[in-house]
Order: C-alpha cells, then structure tokens, then sequence
C-alpha cells in the first residue's frame, strides 16, 4: 500500500475524534497500569537483589535458620571444612525503637572476620573515636540513610523484651549502598542486648579455591541441623520474588483486563466506522483498490490506535512509577518492599514489549471489521440500506461458538498453576467474556420480549429494530459487556473477601483487649514475670499468650510462621475443615501432638487433616498430626499453630509476643490499659480494644484494594463512553431513516426519545450479559485465582443491592447519553439526508 492510501485511512480517525480518543485512553490505561507494575516490581526486586548480594560480599554459600537463628556451635563446625575457606556469622534482629512506628535493622558481626567475606558491613569508626568502639556493647555504626533517621541525634534507644538499652553511634557503614538503613555491631554486643546469647542468624562462607559451589552444598549439607538451610546469596531474592509473585502477576491481569477491554472497544469504533464508510469503501473498490489493500488500511488505522495508545501508555506509566517511588518507595501496596527505594531504570525491551502489546489490541480489535469491509460486494455497498445489512450480520447466533468458549473455561479452570501462576484462571476469563460478548444477540431478543410492555410508537420502533438488528446491540454493547463484568466481577470478589475478612477478625479476636511488645518480627517480647503481673490485675479474668516464630520447611520460599497458642483443640480457631479422630492412636503405637496448619500449607506442602507434619523445634525433628486447617487472610507465607504447654516443652521459650486479656467487666479496658501503660511504658508496647483493631484491619483491606475501586469507576466510564461513541456512529449511519421519520410528522425530541429508548434497551442487554458474566468472572476468581495465588478461601458474598443499583445506573445513563451524542445527527436537514441516502 502507498503512502497516500495509508493516509486515507489514518485521517479517518481524525473525522471521529471521540471514538477514536476513548479507544486510545484505554489502551493506554492497561500499557500504562501494567508497566507501572512491572517497572516498580522489577526496579524493587533489582535494589533487593543488590542489597542482598552487597550484604553476602564475597560469599558463595550462606547457612540461615529461622528468625529466632540457630545454635552458634554450627559455626565452628563450618569453619574447620576443608571446603571452606572464611566463614563469617552474622546475627540479624530487627531492633524495636520505642515511641516510633518502625524499627531498625541491625547486624552483629565478627569484625574480625566479616572484613575477609563481606566488606559493606565493616565498620568505619569516626575520626577522633576510640578504636576499640567497635567490640563496644552499647556502640552502632549505621548507614547514611539509617543515621538520617535519627535526626542528628548521637544516641538512641532500642527495645529488648520491655527493656530499653541506649545505643551510641560511633561510626559509619560507608560500604552501604544509598538508601539501605541498618547498623552494624559487635556480634557479641548483640547477642547479649538482645537475648540472643548462643544464637546466629547466618553463616556467610567463602568456599576454598577449586571446590564448587553446588558441590560444595550437597557436601555440606548432611551437617544442617534440622530447621536450617544452606544456600546461594541470590536465593533470597527468589524468596521475596516468590512472595510477591502473586499480587504483581494479579495487578498485571488488570491491567490486561484493561488492554481487552480496549480492544473490545475499538471493535465497536472500527466496525462502525467501517459501517459508515461502506459507501466509500465501495467507490474505492471500483477505482481499482485490491482487497489486501482495503484489509491492511483499515488494519493500520487499529494499530495505529494502539501505537498512540500504547506510547502515551508508556510515558503515563514511568510517570506512575517515579510517582510511586516518591509516595511508597518500591511497596507494591502489600508490604513486601517497605524500605526498598530504588530508582526509575528505563528498560528498551520492557517498553518495547508493552507497546507491542498496545498495537497487537488495536491491530486485534480491528480484525473482524477489516475482513469484513474487504469481502464486501462494491455493487452490494453502493445501494442504499446495505449499512443495515452489515450490522444485522453481527447479530447472528453463535451458539455453537458460546458453548465451546464455556465448556473450554470450565477445563483450563482445572488446571495446575504453572510457575507459580493461576494461567488456567486467566484463561478462562477472557474465554468467559468472550462468551458473553457471542452470546450477546440471543440475550438482546430476549431482553426485547422481556420489556413488552410499553405501548408507545417509539417504543414499539425501538423494540422492534433492536428484535429485527441485534447486530447494532452488539457494537454498541461490547464495551458494556466487558466493563460491567469487569466492575461486577471485582465488587464481588472484594465484597465477599471483606465479608470473610470480617468474620474472620469476629473468630480470631474473641478477648477484650490486646497488648503487643512489638511485632513478631522485631526485639519486643514479654517474658513469664511480665504475664503474672498482668494476670494478677484486678478485673482480668483469663490470659491468651501467643508466641510468634519462623520455620522453613519449603525450599525456595520465604519461612512459615508457626505460632504457639492455646486454643482449646482447635474451637477457638477459624477452621474449614478437621481431622477425623484417630483410631487405636498413631501407626507406632505413640499419639502424635495436634497441629494446625492454615490454608497455604494444605497447596504448598500437599497436606491434608490426618497427615503428619514434622517441624524442626529445639534442635530436632518433632511430628505431628495434622488435626485441622485453618483460614488465615494474616500470613501469605503460610502458619502453623500449635499448643504453647507443647511449644515450651520443646523449646523452653517462654517469651511473649502478643496477648489477649479477657477482662471480668468490658468496662474496666481504659483503666486495665492505663495499668499496663503505667508498668512496662506507654512507648514500649501497644494496646488496643478488639473493635479498634478490627476496624483498623478493614481500613487497611480498604486502602489495599483502592485500586479495584478505581478500576471498577474507570470500567463504569468506559461502557458509558463506549455506549456514547456507538450511537453517535449509528445515527451518523441512519441519518436517512431519522429524515424519513422527520417527513412522517415525527419531531427531533421524539427521534431523541426514540435512541434513547434504544440506548436504554442495549444498554440493559449488555448490563444482563456482564453481570451474569461478572458473576462467572468472581466464581474464577475467587475459587481458581485466589486459591492459586494466595492460597486463600472465602465465603461467596453477593453486594445485590448495590448491583442492582448499579445496574439500573447504567441504563438509565446509557439512555440519557445515546441522544445526546447523536443530537449532531439529528439536526441535519431531512430533505438532505434523504437526497444523500438515495
């Protein structure tokens, strides 16, 4: 095709700016979401990975337990290998600072060896200081950014337990990358501050010359006691990424949802336009334009849709990402990069890759149309009426197809994630609403003799065209399709989430008051004094004390919580289902002590209630008999619960993270909390009513799932958008059948009540088709994609009255906008649209 062909066809998009901008902003707002994710998650991963391979230095292999470390006499053991030649041990803890809302990072290293493995954590002492500050217990050294968070202070205090210890900055970390935050201290010094005595987090190993890695670790192994592993430094990076994995791949689905919904959405432009242009099309065909040439022109006028689409897609995407960086750092929303702060790396093949992506919806959306207009007869176009015969093809039943697309959904949803990743589910989603959009025909004729019950001539007309056309309900109703199930399907989805979430909280938080130390995760714990004072307060009634810790049991993965707690056999415990009791005791004659595994276990490690479990507890491997399985929305990474009479048995840790209070009066909570306060300091420990952590949880959900919100507005504007760019199309095309009417005495207020009579009735066949599409939508998603991604189940929870209002929105905003965006054709001369039309 030449070049002035080609610009025939581009300067069509031009004559319907309208359509062709909504077209284009849709495309742009799925390259522009999912680039954003994929730039903000790439960009995280890379810091973590850079951080985590400058923290490992010189490493080849690194030994990690679990949170709580493991015993330091594995180090001596490592260190006399003849595979080995340095080996530096290094405890990790996550030192609580009282009165702020984080805590910091702090290494405890050997700097006698650390400089020999990993030289971004040696110490640099300030000048003037003492030269021996760093085997000082009560000196840090911190990075630039954790010394920023300091506010210039040259002291600051630490939590251990309820204890409050002063820390000095001697020095700095000048070997930190910008932006990492932690301290660095003598091994010892922390492994006293914070009870840690005997205790290693890491063992980082420098492998002699000549011996291999991978060989190396078999070798090494056989000597891992129970609970802890031995692995390359860049495993931890595939960690997180496991992590995370599921909420990127579930934003980027979004954004993918977007991009079809803009595909869908130049359909209906491009088969309008090609409608419209019928005429034209014909002409040019008779002066000599070859098929291939009216094919490929107007091919090229959706692709270069989806080219402007997808570039104004990429520069709203970086936009979004350095916005993001600014506002939440590298967070993906979900906590997994809290205090990354990477920065913008713009990625040729990643931007290439989403452009594509943006061409390949326009070139898509304008197949159909574009085969169509090349079959047609020029003879057959030129005569008048021969527009309506085109939409009244679309129309037809495709039941067939419709079956195939379900019965095919209904078989990818049985299949196994792939790497991590519900492909099954996805696939099924856009067979399902692909579906819908075939089955759209059928549905408006069953729409029309629904609504039989108006009497009025116009209403009559617009039933009877829409009976006798169902084509035109079909580009019109598209885009209403698609975004009415893309919105239907994320309110229920979120809608019943939430309503599980609730219940849940109700399940897990039965006391009247709770006081935490510190997170799990960071130095703040009550010890057995604390929980005998507390007990004997008057007005407690009874204590629940819960102990959090870390296990890992799956390669590859991030470690499981384990939490000991009492919990009555499992009834104070969110359960959905139990083991059957045993009979005659365990195969060995010894009953086997009960366990509670949650959800993501069940997927992850192939367990069932009944089954044995063995978990890695003081020094040893200890079994259990899977009693139950539990609904937990808290922990992604997987939970297992057990006794705490069991947990300090074999582990003789009694130490506290959390506690619920049951008071004798629900009354005295503010004066229990002002006790509590009083005893351990108000800024060393947290407390909080049951319906104050509740409602703080669902504000948190809120805030999480803002994006669905967004998304749910953006689809609600693009049906009604798409509904408005369709009629202003089709009464472009009917101007003829409007003058005609004009000549029978009918005025231009009733033709506008007349199309918005028919807006009203496609927009409520589109409306049924998305929200019984929404509804199979939901089902995919709640029951194959959460389930695949999060390992979560929840209760199926239908928002009716605010789908029903939803619904009954749409169409009576989809009947007020067809008139308006066909008012243009209305108020042209009758006597002309007649000439032109004949």
């Amino acid at each position: 095709m030449n070049r002035k062909l080609a610009g025939l066809f581009i300067a069509s998009l031009f004559h319907r700016p309208f359509a062709s901008l909504l077209s284009l902003l849709a495309i742009a707002l799925g390259v522009a979401l999912g680039l954003a994710v994929q730039l903000i998650h790439g960009a995280a991963l890379d810091e973590f990975g850079r951080s985590a391979r400058e923290l490992a230095g010189e490493a080849d292999l690194q030994v990690v337990g679990s949170r709580e470390g493991f015993d330091e006499s594995l180090y001596w053991v490592l260190a006399q290998r003849k595979e080995v030649s340095e080996a530096s041990p290094v405890i990790e803890v996550e030192a609580r600072l009282p009165g702020r809302d984080r805590s910091l990072r702090i290494y405890g290293v050997d700097v006698f060896r650390v400089v020999h493995v990993q030289a971004a954590l040696v110490p640099q002492i300030d000048e003037g200081g003492d030269r021996l500050a760093t085997l000082d217990r009560d000196t840090v050294f911190l990075t630039a950014a954790a010394r920023a968070m300091m506010d210039g202070r040259e002291a600051f205090e630490v939590q251990s337990g309820v204890n409050v210890h002063t820390l000095r900055i001697a020095g700095a970390v000048p070997g930190a990358m910008a932006g990492q935050a932690y301290g660095v201290m003598d091994i010892a010094a922390v492994q006293q501050t914070f009870d840690h005595l005997g205790r290693l987090s890491r063992i980082d190993l420098r492998l002699a010359p000549g011996v291999r890695r991978e060989e190396a670790r078999v070798t090494l192994l056989d000597l891992m006691p129970p609970g802890v592993e031995i692995r390359t430094p860049e495993a931890s990076s595939g960690e997180i990424m496991a992590l995370s994995r599921a909420y990127r791949v579930n934003l980027t689905m979004l954004a993918a949802i977007a991009l079809l919904t803009g595909g869908f959405l130049i359909f209906s432009t491009q088969w309008l336009s090609v409608v419209r242009r019928r005429r034209e099309f014909a002409v040019l065909r008779a002066l000599g334009m070859a098929r291939a040439d009216l094919l490929r022109g107007v091919l090229i006028e959706g692709g270069l849709t989806g080219l402007v689409g997808g570039l104004l897609g990429l520069v709203l995407g970086h936009g979004v990402t350095v916005l993001a960086f600014e506002l939440i750092g590298g967070d993906l929303g979900a906590g997994y990069f809290t205090d990354i702060r990477p920065e913008l790396v713009i990625s040729p093949a990643v931007n290439a890759a989403y452009l594509a992506l943006g061409i390949l919806a326009g070139v898509a959306g304008a197949w159909l149309p574009a085969r169509d207009a090349a079959r047609a007869q020029p003879a057959v176009a030129l005569k008048a009426g021969s527009a309506e015969g085109v939409v009244q093809q679309i129309g037809r039943g495709r039941s067939p197809a419709v079956l195939g697309c379900l019965m095919l959904a209904a078989l990818v949803c049985q299949l196994p994630p792939i790497a991590w990743t519900p492909v099954g589910g996805y696939l099924a989603i856009a067979l399902v609403l692909c579906a819908a959009v075939l089955v759209l025909p059928g549905c408006t004729r069953f729409a029309v003799r629904l609504l039989d019950f108006g009497r009025g001539v116009l209403w009559r007309l617009a039933r009877g065209r829409l009976s006798a056309i169902p084509g035109q309900a079909v580009v019109a109703g598209a885009g209403v399709v698609t975004s009415v199930a893309l919105a239907v399907s994320m309110a229920v989805m979120v809608s019943s989430f939430r309503v599980s979430v609730d219940d849940w909280l109700s399940k897990v938080l039965p006391a009247d008051l709770y006081l935490r130390a510190s997170a799990s995760s960071s130095t703040g714990y009550l010890d057995a004094s604390a929980l005998a004072w507390i007990s004997g307060l008057p007005g407690v009634s009874s204590l629940t004390p819960l102990r959090a810790q870390t296990l890992r049991l799956i390669d590859g993965r991030p470690p499981v919580t384990l939490i000991a707690r009492d919990v009555e056999g499992g009834v104070a415990l969110p359960l959905v289902s139990v083991a059957a009791p045993e009979k005659g005791g365990a195969a060995d004659g010894e009953a086997l002590p009960s366990v509670w595994i949650s959800e993501t276990l069940v997927d992850l490690l192939g367990l069932a209630p009944g089954m044995r479990l063995d978990l890695p507890l003081g020094g040893s491997r200890v079994g259990f008999r899977v009693a139950g399985v539990w609904r937990d929305y808290a922990r992604q990474n997987g939970a297992v619960i057990i006794e705490r009479s069991i947990y300090l048995e074999l582990t003789r840790d009694d130490r506290v993270n959390d506690v619920a209070i049951e008071l004798t009066d629900p009354g005295l909570a503010d004066e229990i909390s002002v006790a509590l306060r009083s005893r351990f300091g108000a800024d060393r420990i947290e407390i909080a009513r049951r319906d104050e952590i509740r409602a703080l949880s669902l504000a948190i959900f809120d805030r999480t799932f803002l994006i669905t919100y967004l998304m749910e507005a953006v689809a609600i504007l693009i049906g009604l958008f798409g509904v408005a760019a369709t009629f202003a199309a089709l009464a472009t095309a009917r101007r003829g059948e409007f003058a005609l009417l004009r000549h029978l005495g009918v005025r231009r207020r009733e033709i506008a009540r007349l199309i918005a009579f028919e807006g009203g009735l496609t927009a409520f066949a589109g409306v049924m088709v998305g929200m019984l599409a929404g509804g199979a939508v939901a089902w995919i998603l709640i029951e194959v994609v959460n389930r695949q991604s999060f390992h979560w189940s929840m209760d199926v929870h239908v928002p009716t009255l605010g789908l029903a209002l939803f619904g009954l929105s749409m169409v009576l905003l989809a009947a007020c906008v067809a008139p308006l965006a066909a008012a243009n054709a209305m108020r042209q001369s009758a006597v002309q649209a007649v000439k032109e039309d004949w």
